[in-house]
């Protein structure tokens, strides 16, 4: 079956550039410790660095979800049913994906992503590999409510937020991701869905800073393709040789951080807005939280989803959860 054509919700101005884009990055790099959401760090280019990353020897998440789903097919199925519509947020390659697809003969496939380009030519590589799914792309930012496609409607709904994307997020801002993905997949009601997300857990510190610091430089590369892609669609003059990347371990808050730190004083414009940074200082770039059991159950029902199945891989690195809607309740 074809890919139906991508619905594309992403607020540009008149001369293309994402408005919403533009404002995380002039906000965040106004602000005392300056930072940018690690979400824009997909574009094309970014989305390509991310799937090498993933193939990294120190990078763990991805085989070690990779073998939880291949592990853990048939235990899917009779936790999820047959017949629901599996809408991925944040689909990238989905790489993944299949596994699931396989497991639990879904009746339709709804990816999400904010990379355009990319969201369309995963979207037909997938389809190739299952012909008579309808497979549904949208082009949007999954952080806000998205619209679904009337081809799903009627269909129960499976949420699917593979990797440990949820770690990105502060724990606010993750809670209030969580309940948007509630929103989207029960289109504001009490209608029954379920998700599938991917958490990974807290380790060896010496591990967790490989995985984001490899020997080959892949993730140093990716997180300084976001000030490529600024000076590109942002017309910004930042001196990109100028920084370096660093991967910290905040042992207080459990998660690793990614800043790129400036080497020497340096001033450069975005939208034709001044910024000046001292040698040392950093934008912060990335959060990756890290959880227990006990974390992850808590932020998942503050985020209205109450978790049903918990599995992990073999060496307990990595864990994904299924959770259903929850009902709304007064108290307590």
């Amino acid at each position: 079956m074809p890919v139906t054509e991508a619905m594309r919700i992403v607020d540009e101005d008149d001369s293309g550039i994402d408005r919403a884009f533009r404002t995380d990055v002039l906000l965040g790099l106004s602000q005392r410790q300056k930072a940018i959401p690690a979400r824009w760090f997909y574009d094309e280019r970014g989305s390509e660095l991310f799937e090498d990353i993933t193939k990294l020897d120190e990078y763990y998440p991805t085989r070690a979800e990779t073998e939880i789903l291949k592990a853990n097919g048939p235990e899917f199925a009779d936790a999820v049913g047959k017949g629901a519509a599996v809408v991925e947020f944040g689909s990238g390659s989905s790489a993944k994906t299949p596994l699931l697809l396989q497991a639990i003969a879904p009746a339709a496939y709804v990816p999400i992503d904010i990379s355009g380009d990319f969201l369309r030519a995963s979207a037909e590589q997938l389809s190739a590999k299952f012909p008579g799914l309808p497979v549904c792309p949208v082009e949007a930012d999954f952080t806000k409510r998205v619209a679904m496609p009337d081809a799903i409607d009627g269909l129960p709904r499976l949420g699917f937020f593979p990797g440990s994307t949820i770690g990105n997020l502060v724990p606010r801002t993750a809670v209030d991701l969580l309940r948007e993905m509630r929103e989207t997949l029960c289109d504001g009601r009490d209608r029954a869905a379920k998700l599938l997300i991917g958490m990974d857990r807290v380790k060896d510190t010496a591990v967790l800073q490989s995985a984001y610091d490899d020997a080959q430089g892949v993730t140093a590369a990716f997180n300084l393709n976001l000030l490529h892609r600024i000076n590109r669609e942002l017309a910004g003059t930042i001196p990109v040789d100028y920084f370096a990347h660093r991967a910290l371990w905040n042992d207080g808050i459990a998660r690793i951080e990614m800043h790129l730190e400036a080497q020497r004083d340096m001033s450069f414009t975005v939208c034709d807005k001044r910024f000046d940074m001292a040698r040392g200082e950093t934008i912060h770039t990335e959060n990756s939280h890290k959880y227990t059991r006990r974390s992850a159950n808590a932020l998942l029902l503050a985020g209205g989803w109450t978790p049903t199945h918990h599995w992990r891989d073999a060496h307990d690195r990595f864990m994904l959860i299924l959770a259903d809607a929850s009902e709304f309740r007064m108290a307590p």
